[in-house]
C-alpha cells in the first residue's frame, strides 16, 4: 500500500489547504441520473413487472413475491444466534430511549389576550425507508430509520432491501425490521425501490418521504423522485461516509488509525482527515493506517479509499477547529486531553465523539444517537436524522372577536403597506362587523 502523506498547514497556502480539504468528486453523471431515470419510468408506467424485471437484471434475481412473508421471518430469526439477536435488541433499546427523549412537543402560546397560537405534531401518514444490502448488509440502519418512524406515530412505515443471489432478504436486516415493529419489508432494491415507493406499484404502496442511504442509483432516483411533485421527499442531501479527527499529543496512534480506518472501509469515496497538533502522533498514525488495513477484509474497498486519507500537522487546536469547521464533517472525534472546551465551539458537525474512549463504531450501532448525518459539506446546514424528520409540525391561530379588534388595524396595515388591499379586506369586513354589533 502506498504511504500516507502528512502536509503541514502552516505551509499551506489557501488554495492548497482548501485542496487538502477537498473531498472526493462524487457527482452524479449524466449516465447514472439517465439510468435511474430509464428505472423510474419503467416502474411509473409497469409497476410490479418492471420491478421484477429490474431485479432481474441487476440483482441476478427472478422473484414472485416481492413482500416478505411469515415463513421468512421466522427462519430469519433462526438464523440469527441468541448474542445476535441481543445486540441488536440492546441497539433498538438505546436508540429509542435517545429519540424518545428528544420527542417534539406541541405548544400553545396566548400571545394577548384573544389570540392563541398553536404547533401541531402530526406523523408523516407513509414513509419509505430504504436499507441496503449489498457487500455489507446494514441491519443498523433499519434500526436507525424505523426506531424514530414508529416514535413520531408513522401508521405505514415500508422498507425495502435488495434480495440476496437465493432470492431471500438478509436474516439480520428481517430480525432489525422485526424487533422495530415493521412487516411490511420488501425484496427490492436499487433505483427501482425508490421508483416503486414513490410512486406506488400493485405491491408496494406510495409514501410521502423516502429514508436511507444508497448507491449512486439509488441516490439519483431519490433526488429526481424529489424533484417530482407526484414523487416523494427525501431525507437528507447524499455523499460517502466521512470523518474528522482532531487530535493531540495524548491520543493513543492505534486509536486514532483504527478510526480513521472505520471510515474508509464503507466505500471507495470514504474520506478520514487527521487534524494533529503532534507531529510524532502524525508520523505514527501514517504507519499505523498501512499496518492495520493489511489486515483487514475489505481490501477491495481499501485500495482506492486510503487514497483519500489526509493527515494534517497543525499549529495548535484553535487552527484544527476552524479547519474542521470548514469541513464540516459527517462524524467529527475530538481526541484530546479536554474535549468538551473544543465542543462548545463546534457548530458544524454531524456527530461528535468526545475523548479517548468514544469511538464512531458505538455512534454507529448502539450509543442512541442517530447514524443517519449530512455528509459531503451539508453539516453546515442540516441535523442529522431524529423523529423530527417523521412528523409535520401544523401552525394553527384562534382569534376572538376581542383579539381581532385589538390585533386586526396591525394586519391592516401591513396588508396595504404591501399593496395587497384583499388581505386588508378579509380583516376590515370583520372589524366592520365588530363596530356595527357594538353600535346597533
Amino acid at each position: 500500500m502506498t504511504p500516507i502523506r502528512i502536509y503541514d498547514w502552516q505551509r499551506l497556502d489557501a488554495a492548497d489547504r482548501l485542496a487538502a480539504l477537498a473531498r472526493p468528486v462524487q457527482t452524479l453523471q449524466s449516465r447514472t441520473l439517465a439510468q435511474a431515470q430509464a428505472i423510474i419510468d419503467a416502474v411509473r408506467a409497469e409497476g410490479d413487472p418492471a420491478v421484477r424485471r429490474c431485479t432481474q437484471e441487476f440483482d441476478g434475481v427472478e422473484l414472485g413475491q416481492l413482500r416478505v412473508g411469515a415463513g421468512e421471518f421466522a427462519r430469519a430469526r433462526a438464523v440469527l444466534s441468541d448474542a445476535q439477536v441481543g445486540a441488536l435488541e440492546r441497539a433498538v433499546g438505546n436508540v429509542e430511549a435517545f429519540h424518545r427523549a428528544s420527542m417534539p412537543r406541541p405548544l400553545t402560546v396566548d400571545l394577548q389576550p384573544g389570540v392563541r397560537c398553536e404547533r401541531l405534531i402530526r406523523p408523516i401518514q407513509i414513509v419509505g425507508l430504504y436499507v441496503p444490502s449489498g457487500s455489507a448488509p446494514l441491519p443498523s440502519t433499519v434500526i436507525m430509520l424505523a426506531v424514530p418512524a414508529r416514535l413520531a406515530g408513522c401508521p405505514r412505515r415500508i422498507l425495502c432491501t435488495p434480495p440476496d443471489p437465493t432470492g431471500s432478504a438478509n436474516a439480520a436486516v428481517l430480525v432489525a425490521a422485526e424487533l422495530c415493529g415493521i412487516d411490511e419489508v420488501f425484496k427490492i432494491g436499487g433505483a427501482q425501490a425508490i421508483a416503486a415507493m414513490a410512486y406506488g406499484t400493485a405491491s408496494v404502496s406510495k409514501v410521502a418521504k423516502i429514508f436511507g442511504p444508497g448507491n449512486a442509483w439509488v441516490t439519483a432516483a431519490k433526488q429526481l423522485v424529489a424533484a417530482d411533485p407526484h414523487g416523494a421527499a427525501l431525507d437528507l442531501p447524499a455523499g460517502p461516509s466521512e470523518v474528522l479527527v482532531i487530535a493531540d499529543d495524548t491520543a493513543p496512534p492505534p486509536f486514532v488509525a483504527a478510526d480513521l480506518l472505520a471510515q474508509t472501509e464503507h466505500d471507495v469515496l470514504a474520506q478520514a482527515i487527521l487534524l494533529t497538533t503532534s507531529g510524532a502522533l502524525a508520523e505514527q498514525v501514517a504507519v499505523e493506517l498501512i499496518e492495520q488495513a493489511r489486515s483487514l477484509a475489505r481490501q477491495s474497498v481499501l485500495q482506492y479509499s486510503l487514497g483519500n486519507v489526509r493527515i494534517l500537522r497543525m499549529p495548535d487546536l484553535e487552527a484544527a477547529l476552524e479547519a474542521s469547521e470548514l469541513y464540516a464533517p459527517e462524524h467529527l472525534i475530538l481526541a484530546v486531553r479536554e474535549p468538551r472546551r473544543l465542543l462548545e465551539r463546534v457548530h458544524n458537525a454531524g456527530s461528535v465523539f468526545l475523548g479517548h474512549w468514544s469511538p464512531e463504531t458505538i455512534g454507529d450501532y448502539c450509543s442512541g444517537t442517530n447514524h443517519v448525518l449530512p455528509t459531503y459539506g451539508y453539516a453546515r446546514a442540516y441535523s442529522g436524522l431524529s423523529v423530527d424528520d417523521f412528523t409535520r409540525r401544523i401552525t394553527a391561530q384562534e382569534l376572538s372577536p376581542q383579539g381581532l379588534s385589538t390585533l386586526g388595524p396591525t394586519a391592516n396595515v401591513l396588508a396595504q403597506l404591501e399593496g395587497l388591499d384583499a388581505h386588508a379586506r378579509a380583516v376590515e369586513l370583520r372589524l366592520a362587523a365588530l363596530r356595527a354589533q357594538a353600535h346597533p
